[in-house]
């Protein structure tokens, strides 16, 4: 493979030859992305040959190599290998100076790359806010999210110009953010996971199935949604806590308790967490406020 130009200012972004480190989900997606979009991506290396070839497949131009080949032969490189191989990964490899060497990771600091930043390389951040569970999908889902990019200059440039082409939104970090970072985007990923699971083991007590609720509830998930990117958080929530309907809220507790103590527990904190929006949206006094704390948690009986 041929050397690599380096990055510089005002570089156009379908000049730069893109490389990848790692054909997982989220490697794969971003590459067909880039390359549907016009970008050169030049090479690819895995561990897994299947890997490397499926996403080489799909992109005129795009050679299978080995790491080393694609830290030399790439302006730009993307390691995009699990959290616990970047930091192996990068002292493990000859980079050159000029070159970008940008991790995907969401929660490991971009200090893991210092072995590229002593080589010369110009290091960074490049996380896409979206879930990779099918690489195609993912591609779809793409255009319209947010790209969280940590990169000094000339580095940061480019790589928003490369998230605006994608025509995705930029969010800035600093360094030292990203465990919170990371725990933040958990709150619109996994933890919806963990709400439609315990809606499922409720509507289990009547016999219906995980999947009868999950086709059940996503229409009404995608319509608080649309209306949460309509008004807001506050203005938008429905429910009982955001009408003050303490006796509604009493019969839930009532319920809950005869099916599990659980799922209980969670629901008083979920709502407990919702009374302060009731109030900001200004449909809950204190007073009402008050009473809908005392029937979350007056004992059932």
């Amino acid at each position: 493979m041929e050397q690599s130009d380096g990055l510089h200012e005002g570089r156009a972004a379908e000049t730069l030859g893109l490389g990848f480190i790692g054909a997982g989900r989220l490697g794969t997606a971003l590459a067909w992305s880039f390359a549907a979009r016009g970008c050169r991506v030049r090479a690819v290396a895995s561990r897994s040959a299947p890997a490397s070839a499926r996403l080489a497949a799909r992109i005129p131009g795009c050679g299978v190599a080995s790491p080393q080949d694609v830290a030399a032969g790439c302006d730009l490189i993307f390691v995009t290998t699990p959290d616990d191989a970047i930091a192996d990964l990068a002292e493990g490899l000859r980079w050159r100076a000029g070159t970008g060497v940008v991790h995907c990771s969401a929660v490991t600091e971009v200090a893991a790359l210092a072995k590229a930043a002593r080589d010369g390389a110009l290091t960074g951040g490049f996380h896409p806010l979206q879930t990779f569970a099918d690489p195609a999908r993912a591609v779809r889902a793409l255009p319209g999210s947010t790209i969280t990019i940590e990169a000094e200059e000339p580095l940061n440039g480019i790589l928003v110009a490369l998230a605006t082409r994608l025509d995705c939104a930029v969010n800035r970090l600093p360094s030292g953010a990203r465990g919170r970072y990371h725990a933040a985007a958990g709150y619109g990923s996994q933890f919806v996971h963990v709400l439609l699971r315990e809606a499922a083991k409720i509507s289990r007590s009547w016999g219906m199935s995980e999947d009868d609720t999950v086709r059940a509830f996503l229409p009404m998930l995608r319509g608080t949604l649309a209306a949460i990117e309509g008004a807001g958080i506050a203005p938008s929530m429905p429910g009982p806590v955001s009408r003050g309907d303490v006796a509604s809220i009493a019969k839930h507790v009532a319920a809950l308790a005869a099916l599990d103590g659980d799922i209980l527990d969670l629901y008083r904190q979920l709502c407990r967490r919702t009374i302060p929006l009731a109030e900001e949206r200004g449909v809950i006094d204190a007073a009402t406020a008050a009473r809908i704390r005392e029937a979350l948690f007056r004992s059932p009986g």
